[in-house]
């Protein structure tokens, strides 16, 4: 019990390790996350609180252990214990709430670059599962992608998962919809960039077209132009998101058969993001 006490104290984020869960971030959450049924007869054993196992989930993401050899000295609980919460608070969606609720502290504050969206797609590795498909390079291995659209500053704005088969333009207009009604300032949320970057793997005139039909300024590569065009200069932001969103090894390689769960760590995943962008705000 000391050492699961030892986990939710040391709570400062300052020198701890990245699955402890700060006071901060936890405030945040602990509204968010659905209430679960009591029960008068044949209570059975005690839950364990919503907290320690969120500190089992964030271990499972970071280190991309296995949910069965997840260290239960810690004060975690099981693997299955973690995976059911992180199931159900996806299905209740709790980390949708977060990511909008931390996106709009950032516009309050001034730090969520509107003047422009970047997108980009690479191809993640898969093991099994659904929402993975044949790679466009081997055919004989399976894979999955990842979508990041992330504004001006590499904030993470949505995500989207799809089978590696996918092509990158087909989840443009996709993502576009995906990014939820950011409030924090006066007036209407916002939810519409003025421009958007993309490379070469977005080339294509109707799609220009129907980004130019929502009011958004499209600034897409097009093939067979010399390399250098000084697109890279903005789009670098969305690449350094994608090293902050791969740097959790859970990532890396899907490992999930089931689609909702890895979602659900992809999510978390852009809320960790976002709140370290904020906290350095402060």
């Amino acid at each position: 019990m000391a050492v699961s006490r030892a986990v939710v104290e040391r709570s400062s984020g300052v020198g701890t390790s990245p699955w402890i869960v700060s006071d901060e971030l936890w405030n945040r959450l602990e509204p968010l996350l659905p209430q679960r049924e009591r029960r008068f007869r044949h209570p059975g054993r005690k839950p364990l609180p919503d907290r320690q196992v969120l500190c089992g989930i964030l271990y499972v993401l970071h280190t991309g252990i296995q949910w069965e050899y997840l260290p239960q000295g810690l004060g975690f609980g099981s693997g299955m214990t973690c995976w059911r919460r992180l199931r159900d608070w996806n299905q209740a969606g709790v980390w949708q709430q977060l990511h909008e609720a931390l996106l709009a502290d950032l516009n309050a504050a001034s730090r969520l670059d509107w003047s422009r969206c970047v997108v980009d797609s690479p191809r993640q590795g898969a093991k099994r599962g659904s929402q993975t498909g044949p790679s466009p390079v081997d055919r004989g291995r399976a894979g999955s992608k990842h979508h990041l659209i992330t504004d001006g500053r590499g904030t993470p704005l949505a995500v989207l998962l799809t089978g590696g088969n996918r092509n990158d333009v087909t989840q443009l207009l996709p993502l576009l919809d995906a990014i939820p009604p950011v409030r924090g300032r006066v007036g209407h949320p916002r939810r519409k960039p003025d421009s958007l970057f993309a490379d070469r793997g977005y080339d294509h005139d109707i799609y220009r077209d129907q980004v130019r039909a929502r009011g958004i300024v499209p600034a897409i590569a097009r093939r067979g132009t010399r390399h250098g065009t000084g697109l890279g200069t903005y789009r670098w932001v969305v690449e350094r998101s994608f090293a902050w969103l791969h740097g959790f090894r859970r990532l890396r390689i899907r490992r999930e058969r089931r689609a909702d769960i890895h979602e659900a760590f992809l999510k978390l995943a852009c809320c960790l993001i976002t709140h370290r962008q904020l906290r350095a705000v402060r």
